[in-house]
Formats: structure tokens, C-alpha cells, sequence
């Protein structure tokens, strides 16, 4: 601990001393007005010393944007996949689970409104000096708009799209009474966001029968890595016969990533480049339990491309495939609204959002299931296989989005 004094003609003077000094995370302990005494009095003026002490202690270590993103799934930490056999083993455990994120969920919805209670504290006016200027309290109305304006500055700061936070405040304000506390209309709205972002569908597992999951999207997004990562969890988690399909042949070495998995996870790897050789591929690949297919990353404009990827799709019955669309959450939202238009043309589809680790706004997430309505599905936070990769988690999003990390 360092602790010094300063002293100026004014106080401001002597604490830019201090700052200018120490820094500006110094702390002013203590203000001393100095009068002169005696003869001097009539010379000199009243000065002003402070007391001003640094902690030298060294910061606590920031947690790092991806293991703070990684954070905020650890709550959520299973259910990757779809399965109805293992679901009856978990019931337990996801009992359990249930009851501590309740509690955790109350925990959260606290600490966010004591930083809206302290925002709403820092921007009310000054008091008059004037008994006769004091202005009445503000009547709960205005109270209860203090807190949406907050609530919507954040919202814009996380980039959810305007026409989103204006619904979400128009269906929550009729409901709020007059003197409704910060709390509450922040678990309003914090319940508002889960709804819509609603229930997450995975990857399901169907015993005996064959599955043909299809990942699509732009180029770069990550969708190799993310079959990757998935495949790997089938396999080793789940011991299922997983086999890896790509029709990414336009990518350099696409395949061979994609043949490097397979060596890695002693899964066979096809090759096929064209919609027909996927039909004639499709009997000798029904003696595995999942069959993960890569697609080439194309331009959504290109309607060329876009028709050659919903061959693809449609040489596999709908019965025996789910398509998921890898979208990066990077992306700039205009041009996901192009993209999610582009890919709803040629498939019902789950989302997949990717690179959550290189952002530090999760909006395009709730402004691509508001606009698609398409069902959540995983979200990946890094490069590491098998890791780096979750169910999404609504309530981690939705804290997220009101500030609960900051």
C-alpha cells in the first residue's frame, strides 16, 4: 500500500496531483483544509492537502474471453445429445441440476438488478440547494420507464436488434405495477428473453436407426471442427458407430481435415461430389448409428450453390436426416439475415453458432432465433476437440444479455 499527500491550491488541484501520480485507481483517504496562522494569514491563502493511498496488491487475473464464455455453460455441462434411452439414467441428475440452477437463477437476477438499482442511483439529478427547488420523487411510472431505459441501453450494447427489445418492452410493461421494484421488472424481462429463446434441440440418438445429420453454412464458420468435436462425444462418449461424410471437396485439404478426425478417432471417412453418389453411398452407410456429413461452404447468393446443397439433403430421406445450420456469432447481423433467408430455402434447420469466444455481445444469437424461429442447438467457444462445445444454455444467454457479466 502506498500513501502519499499532496497538497494544492484548491482540492481539485492536490487529487490531480494524486492522480497524476499514482494513477487513477488511487484512493482519497482523506481532505485537510490549511489556514494560514498569524502574520502569514494576511499573505498567504488557504491551501488544501489530501491523503491519497494505492493499493500495490496485484490485480486478481481476469478470467479470459473464453473461459469466461466457457463459464457460462458450466452450468449446463451434459446433455449434448438427444437420447431417450440415457435420459432415463439422468433423470436424477437432472433433477437435481433443475434445483441448484433455481437457486443460481434467483442469484443471478439479484446481482444484475443491483447494478441497474446502482446505474438508475448515478443518473438521477443532484438535489436542489434550495428547500423551496426540491422537485416531488418522480411518480412509479417514470420509475418503472427509468429501469426499461437501462435495461434497453444494455440490450442495444449486447446488439439485440431494436425491433426485438421494443417487443420484449411492450409485452412486459402492462404487466408491471406502478411501484414495481428493479427485481422484478428485471425478472420480467429476463423470463421474456428465456421464452424466446426457448427450448434447445440437439443432435438425437435413435437406436437401430441410422441417422444422416447434415451441417450447412457459410465458408469459415467452423463447421469441420464442430463435426469434430461432436463425433468425437458419439464415439467415445456414447460408443456409437459413427461414420464421417464430406462433400466439401471445393475447401483445400477439407478432406484430408476431415480424413485426419477419422485416423484420430478410427471412424471410416467417404468422399462423395454429388447428390447422386450420396444416394448410392446411402445402403452401405445404414450399418452405422450416426453418419455426420460435411458440406461445402457456399455463397448464399449463389443460387447455383444453394440448389446443390439441397440436392445433397434430399438424397436422404427426411426420416433418416436433421440438418444443422453453423452460423459464426461474429457475423455481422445484416448479413445473417441474408444468410438465414438463403438456407430456409432449401431446409428446415437447427442452430449452431459458433466462435462465442471471439465476441463480446451474444445479440445475433436472440436476434437469429427471433427472426428464423428456427430451434437452438450448440454453441462452440474454441478450437479445442472434443472441447469447446455446449448445448446452448437459454438462461446463460439471457444473463449475458441483461449484463450479468459484467
Amino acid at each position: 500500500m502506498i500513501i502519499k499527500k499532496f497538497v494544492g491550491s484548491s482540492e481539485t488541484e492536490a487529487i490531480t496531483q494524486a492522480k497524476n501520480e499514482l494513477g487513477n485507481d488511487a484512493i482519497v483517504t482523506n481532505v485537510k483544509q490549511i489556514k494560514p496562522r498569524g502574520i502569514a494569514r494576511l499573505f498567504r491563502k488557504t491551501t488544501y492537502e489530501i491523503t491519497a493511498a494505492l493499493d500495490e496488491t496485484p490485480p486478481k487475473t481476469e478470467l479470459s474471453r473464453r473461459e469466461s464464455i466457457r463459464a457460462m455453460f458450466k452450468d449446463n455441462p451434459g446433455i449434448i445429445f438427444d437420447d431417450k434411452e440415457q435420459a432415463a439414467k439422468e433423470n436424477e441428475n437432472a433433477r437435481q441440476l433443475a434445483m441448484a440452477s433455481t437457486e443460481q437463477l434467483e442469484q443471478k437476477i439479484s446481482n444484475i438488478a443491483s447494478m441497474l438499482e446502482k446505474r438508475m442511483g448515478e443518473t438521477k439529478p443532484e438535489p436542489a440547494a434550495a428547500a423551496s427547488d426540491k422537485k416531488p420523487e418522480a411518480e412509479p411510472e417514470n420509475k418503472n420507464m427509468s429501469c426499461l431505459q437501462l435495461i434497453y441501453n444494455q440490450l442495444i450494447n449486447n446488439e439485440v436488434d431494436e425491433k426485438y427489445i421494443n417487443q420484449l418492452i411492450t409485452e412486459i410493461e402492462p404487466t408491471l405495477k406502478k411501484d414495481a421494484s428493479v427485481e422484478n421488472i428485471l425478472s420480467g424481462i429476463y423470463q421474456k428473453i428465456v421464452l424466446k429463446l426457448g427450448k434447445t434441440e440437439v443432435l438425437g440418438i435413435s437406436h437401430g436407426k441410422p441417422k444422416f445429420i447434415f451441417f450447412i453454412g457459410p465458408t469459415g464458420v467452423g463447421k469441420t471442427t464442430t463435426i469434430a468435436k461432436l463425433a468425437s462425444k458419439l464415439k467415445l462418449d456414447r460408443k456409437l458407430n459413427v461414420a464421417l461424410l464430406t462433400a466439401d471437396t471445393y475447401r483445400i485439404a477439407a478432406v484430408d481435415q476431415l480424413r485426419t478426425y477419422g485416423n484420430i478417432l478410427g471412424v471410416p471417412v467417404k468422399v462423395v461430389y454429388s447428390a447422386e453418389e450420396l444416394k448410392e453411398s446411402h445402403d452401405e452407410m445404414l450399418d452405422n448409428d450416426i453418419i455426420l456429413v460435411d458440406t461445402a461452404g457456399r455463397s448464399h447468393r449463389d443460387k447455383q450453390q444453394r440448389d446443390d446443397i439441397e440436392k445433397l439433403i434430399n438424397a436422404i430421406p427426411e426420416d433418416e436426416r436433421e440438418v444443422f445450420l453453423v452460423l459464426s456469432v461474429t457475423t455481422k447481423y445484416r448479413d445473417l439475415i441474408k444468410i438465414t433467408e438463403a438456407y430456409s430455402e432449401i431446409a428446415n434447420y437447427r442452430l449452431i453458432f459458433t466462435k462465442l469466444d471471439e465476441t463480446d455481445t451474444l445479440g445475433n444469437i436472440f436476434n437469429v432465433k427471433l427472426l428464423t424461429g428456427a430451434p437452438l442447438s450448440y454453441a462452440t467457444f474454441g478450437q479445442k476437440v472434443p472441447n469447446d462445445i455446449s448445448r446452448i444454455d437459454a438462461q446463460a444467454i439471457a444473463k449475458q444479455l441483461l449484463g450479468g457479466n459484467e
